[in-house]
């Protein structure tokens, strides 16, 4: 069986890994191979990061092989309509399959982050996949990102919070923005007060159904 491929847009090798972690255990009947940006940032921080985020998606092309589907696991989705354009099997964003869940028959949603410079490309993407006022904004944790995401106790604390704001403001479902914030994503997932999403889980459900409509898993 043809594995589904995880691209990590970011060149930290043990963000990839905790995602190839979550991405196996979510989908424990399909295989899931990943890859690393060969450049760029380890951390996707601001748009000008995001962009080349993007070119180095398509640099790994060539190294991509037999996938039944490939997921571009950072929020932003960088690369996302380019890859697709070069592939000929489904790409999937986990921006895009977030938001998606979230925002299913119209709910109210908002998306909780840590990097206050990716706000608008937030927002953008919300609007070109079609959500319109279902999204509610964006929700920061305080504090330069990456000082928060070193210490994941204060990441998950800081996340919750944000999330508590984000449902105060009306949200019925709460997106964890960020392929980084996986482990943490999965750490909140109990909470009651709010669907929250994990945009990970969501961009594999969406792609192994993409993939199997196509199919490519054969």
């Amino acid at each position: 069986m043809k594995p589904l491929l995880l691209v990590n847009p970011n060149t930290n090798v043990d963000t990839t890994a905790a995602m190839l972690d979550i991405a196996r255990a979510s989908l424990q009947d399909v295989r899931v191979e990943a890859l690393t940006a060969r450049f760029g940032a380890p951390l996707i921080t601001n748009e000008t990061a995001l962009a080349e985020a993007g070119r180095a998606v398509l640099d790994l092309v060539p190294h991509m092989g037999a996938a039944a589907g490939v997921i571009v696991a950072a929020f932003g989705d960088p690369g996302l309509s380019a890859l697709r354009r070069q592939i000929a099997v489904p790409a999937t964003g986990l921006a895009e399959a977030g938001m998606a869940e979230a925002g299913e028959a119209g709910r109210r949603f908002a998306v909780v982050t840590t990097t206050p410079e990716l706000v608008a490309a937030i927002a953008r993407s919300a609007e070109a996949y079609g959500h319109g006022p279902a999204f509610l904004g964006t929700f920061l944790t305080p504090g330069d990102p990456r000082e928060v995401m070193a210490e994941p106790g204060r990441l998950v604390e800081a996340l919750a919070k944000a999330c508590s704001r984000a449902v105060e403001a009306g949200a019925e479902a709460v997106v964890i923005g960020g392929g980084p914030l996986a482990l943490a994503a999965r750490a909140l997932s109990g909470r009651r007060d709010v669907r929250l999403i994990e945009p990970l889980p969501a961009a594999l459900r969406l792609a192994h159904r993409r993939a199997m409509e196509a199919g490519a898993l054969a």
